[in-house]
């Protein structure tokens, strides 16, 4: 059995002081959503507590699907760094980015430099020319890593999946089908219509939902939305591709959105028979600790045991859900 954690949109607090230089972009509509949203949700020993527990767990690997951090100033670029080698070595960790990493332009090419080891295919592999997509083997598992992050205008938080991307993904996802492998494949953005408002959407969803269709995939992790979701994919011969979401692993109890989670999924099998169980676990609803949420069988000899979609919903929208996240 291989085991396979997800933790998703780390949003790593305080906030750094952030000088008027900085303020003076669309960093001023993040700061101003921090100060009033998010410094109450996700500030505390959430996180430290949810890795704490996800490594007692002892996954054989770690997805993590973007959104480090918040304004992507450089104490904040530096700082995750920081993080990501606390979270584990570069070979234990996949990493793609979200929007907050790239919040405004030039942020991205910072935190490639700065997080380059956690977002490297392994070498000998079919590369692109650029540094996504890339494929990462661990076990019977192909790590397929993809980005949809982009920077965006002020109260924009959309990510995009070009036609290049999705070909190169493509190309990567057929050789590890060759391999005999179980295919994950990671994104920030959830590849779903309907599944973010539209100002949070992902461009070129139908690129990616193309290359699932006709390459194949057994597993897609993403972020973003800070719910636990479940969607499925049609994969090639009308087989189904579980599309999975989870809950920011900062979010701290007793907020409109769940409580800070994470995922371990558990394969076994082989090609054309993989099984596939996903278990939840996460703080409770008061926060007073963290326990398992559920637990269910996604596929069984390589078959959806119940493709309906699922989402597990905050009791309320309000206005400040459209606020960029």
């Amino acid at each position: 059995m291989f085991r396979l954690a997800h933790l998703s949109d780390i949003h790593l607090g305080p906030l750094p002081e952030v000088s008027y230089r900085e303020l003076a972009s669309k960093r001023i509509t993040g700061y101003i959503n921090w100060q009033r949203n998010r410094k109450r949700a996700m500030f505390g020993d959430t996180l430290l507590e949810i890795v704490a527990d996800m490594k007692r767990h002892r996954p054989d690997h770690v997805a993590v699907t973007g959104d480090l951090v918040n304004l992507a100033t450089r104490l904040e670029v530096d700082g995750a760094r920081e993080w990501l080698g606390d979270l584990g070595k570069p070979d234990w960790v996949s990493l793609v980015p979200g929007n907050h990493d790239a919040y405004v332009p030039g942020a991205l090419a910072r935190a490639f430099r700065e997080w380059d080891a956690y977002m490297r295919g392994d070498a000998g592999l079919e590369q692109n020319d650029k540094r996504f997509p890339y494929m990462r083997i661990r076990g019977p598992v192909a790590i397929i890593g993809t980005s949809s992050a982009e920077a965006t205008v002020p109260f924009m938080a959309t990510g995009s999946f070009r036609r290049k991307q999705a070909l190169a993904t493509a190309r990567l996802l057929a050789q590890a089908r060759g391999l005999g492998l179980f295919r994950v494949v990671l994104i920030h953005h959830p590849p779903i219509s309907g599944a973010a408002p539209w100002s949070k959407r992902l461009i070129g969803k139908q690129f990616f939902s193309r290359v699932i269709h006709d390459a194949g995939a057994e597993l897609v992790l993403h972020g973003h939305t800070h719910l636990d979701t479940l969607y499925w994919l049609q994969g090639p011969g009308g087989t189904q591709v579980p599309v999975c979401g989870v809950p920011s692993a900062s979010q701290n109890a007793g907020h409109r959105k769940p409580a800070a989670r994470y995922n371990i999924f558990e394969i076994e099998g082989g090609p054309g028979e993989w099984s596939l169980t996903q278990r939840e676990r996460g703080y409770t609803m008061d926060g007073a600790r963290i326990d398992w949420v559920r637990e269910r069988q996604l596929l069984n000899n390589g078959t959806a045991v119940d493709a309906r979609p699922r989402v597990d919903l905050p009791p309320a929208r309000r206005e400040e859900d459209n606020v960029p996240s």
